[in-house]
């Protein structure tokens, strides 16, 4: 799969224009999970990966519940169980600690949440994470509960092929591998978007508009960045029109040289942020 190809295109949908090193990293790690379960049906690949990215916020970095003690009543009923070697009973994130105070709050790519749901994943990636939950937010056993976890139906019962099989293409139906229909129109134009940036980087030949530049993320040194690459091309692009103006007056070689650099940057933008792009014929 060609990676410029891919990054060039997530950059613009789902992306937004943007892409950070964090979030390449994260798609990689996912990537490499996904390659070495052999599969190769694009839109099982391309749901995981619009999973991750809505289960994120975009980050396509583990994230971990938040339990924030801010309920003094709760606090005191979570005192008074575990004083008395119980489990609390109280309507809030607390509940999901035992009596020794290990959390099963909703951790990694999905929320993996439940002691059951942590007992299940263990032996699917064969990691204890009943005896240490904390390892579901290491990015590499993320990847894996995630990628495994939607193959198998780990979350629901639903699982990947219930939904993209020889009969069925059914990318909002899919969100019931993971929560029921919530958000699942929103995450099924994340899917469209990611499954086009996947067949463009299958192709033999690369689209004209996979520039590398775009595959960069924004957050490298300079002279690395995306934001570096259109800088140079501008300084180029001056030294290559200045000669050819030079017979023209200078105020309006000047103007011509700028409306052109300006137009240019216009172009090359259009197509990073996603508004424009070449259209591709069906994979």
């Amino acid at each position: 799969m060609n990676r410029t190809t891919l990054f060039a295109y997530l950059r613009r949908s789902p992306f937004g224009g943007r892409l950070t090193t964090a979030q390449v990293r994260g798609v990689e790690i996912i990537l490499k999970v996904w390659e070495a379960t052999g599969l190769t049906d694009l839109r099982f690949l391309a749901y995981i990966l619009a999973t991750a990215f809505h289960e994120t916020a975009a980050t396509m970095l583990p994230v971990r519940e938040t339990l924030a003690p801010t309920d003094a009543k709760a606090i005191a009923i979570l005192d008074r169980a575990y004083a008395a070697g119980r489990l609390p009973q109280v309507k809030s994130p607390y509940w999901r600690l035992d009596k020794d105070g290990k959390s099963w709050l909703g951790r990694g790519f999905v929320q993996l949440t439940h002691r059951k749901n942590y007992e299940r994943a263990s032996r699917l990636v064969g990691v204890d994470l009943v005896a240490a939950p904390a390892l579901a937010m290491d990015i590499e056993i993320a990847a894996r509960i995630l990628v495994e976890g939607m193959i198998a139906g780990l979350f629901t019962g639903r699982k990947l092929d219930d939904f993209f099989n020889v009969m069925d293409d059914d990318p909002e139906g899919a969100r019931r591998i993971i929560n029921g229909t919530d958000k699942a129109k929103l995450i099924a134009s994340h899917y469209a978007a990611i499954l086009g940036a996947l067949k463009a980087a299958s192709q033999d030949a690369a689209p004209v508009d996979a520039l590398p530049a775009l595959a960069m993320p924004d957050d490298k040194p300079a002279g690395q960045s995306v934001s570096a690459y259109l800088a140079g091309g501008g300084t180029i692009a001056s030294g290559v029109i200045a000669p050819l103006l030079g017979g023209m007056d200078n105020l309006y070689s000047l103007l011509f040289g700028l409306a052109l650099l300006t137009i240019g940057g216009v172009v090359v933008g259009m197509f990073a942020s996603g508004r424009w792009s070449i259209n591709r014929g069906a994979a």
